[in-house]
């Protein structure tokens, strides 16, 4: 059986463990200093489905699933992968489409079928001694809130839940699969550009 480097569902994590809910924090969430948590970064996550994509379900004749990506998104997560940046997708669907769009974009960290997104942050921050609040992740749905509140920057697409809106220090002026994905990427790519 062949080895799949970087793609992973949460049932393949060894020691992975269902995580208590984290501390209801005040909402929503403020950062001081943005510019010095932008420079600290060193993991990117995103959620896809109305994050990387419109959170429309396209079926063909055939029954085939069909997703639209935006390719500037993918534009910004190679750009932070030129600046040493980690990269991840961390999603509750698992689809052969979601595997194909994270190789073509060589995201090391695919994770599908996850339904504790905090377990997966756990996880990497493990593997590579990343601390939480060195992490940024974008969702847009009840089955972020826990991730979104667990790491140092917490992003939504424009077209959000008010769960998500609650929770986030920033919400997007573009919607999910139209441009939130490089909204974010270009406030942290901004900050980490010398002056």
């Amino acid at each position: 059986m062949k080895k799949n480097h970087g793609i992973a569902s949460l049932s393949k994590l060894k020691g992975a463990k269902t995580v208590r809910p984290l501390e209801k924090k005040d909402s929503p969430r403020s950062l001081n200093r943005p510019e010095k948590v932008f420079k600290e970064l060193r993991l990117f996550a995103t959620d896809v489905d109305g994050v990387l994509t419109d959170a429309g379900m396209y079926y063909g004749e055939s029954g085939e699933e069909l997703k639209k990506f935006h390719t500037r998104d993918g534009m910004g997560i190679k750009l932070l992968q030129a600046q040493g940046m980690i990269t991840a997708i961390i999603t509750m669907e698992n689809t052969k489409i979601v595997a194909r769009r994270g190789k073509k974009l060589g995201i090391p960290e695919v994770f599908q079928g996850a339904k504790d997104k905090v377990a997966i942050l756990r996880h990497l921050s493990e593997k590579y001694g990343i601390p939480f609040a060195q992490m940024a992740y974008i969702g847009d749905d009840v089955n972020d809130v826990e991730a979104l509140k667990t790491v140092g920057y917490a992003a939504a697409p424009a077209d959000c839940v008010e769960q998500v809106r609650q929770v986030v220090h920033y919400v997007c002026k573009k919607n999910g699969g139209e441009g939130a994905v490089r909204e974010v990427i270009d406030r942290i790519l901004a900050a980490k550009s010398p002056q």
